[in-house]
């Protein structure tokens, strides 16, 4: 699981969560950390924060998606806004989550969609 958020406490709390349900979590604290890594096809979801410094996240995911990348996205936001909400699940995306939002609905998600 690939989480990207350039909030320092973002990322470890979801790299705690991600591990307490037993999902291996890499950190990116930016876009361009994440899109330098590459190695896409260890990526079984991808979880990325929508407003990232210099590149929205949505952006990012059009990015990866010319590039073939098929992980599953969840955005996760703190400026929730209708214009966010629409670009987001235009996008295609498993989920859209507002900050803060419940461990519930972070794995409920995952589990929903049947990855592991």
């Amino acid at each position: 699981m690939f989480v990207v958020d350039d909030d320092w406490s973002i990322r470890t709390s979801m790299n705690r969560l991600l591990r307490g349900y037993g999902f291996d979590a890499t950190l990116f604290e930016s876009a361009g950390d994440l899109l330098r890594h590459g190695n896409f096809d260890t990526a079984i979801c991808i979880v990325l924060d929508i407003d990232l410094d210099g590149i929205s996240g949505i952006d990012v995911r059009r990015i990866l998606t010319e590039q073939g990348v098929t992980a599953p996205v969840i955005y996760i936001t703190g400026n929730d806004s209708p214009a966010n909400r629409a670009a987001a699940l235009g996008s295609g995306c498993l989920a859209y989550l507002p900050k803060p939002f419940t461990a519930e609905s972070l794995i409920g998600t995952i589990e929903r969609a049947g990855i592991s």
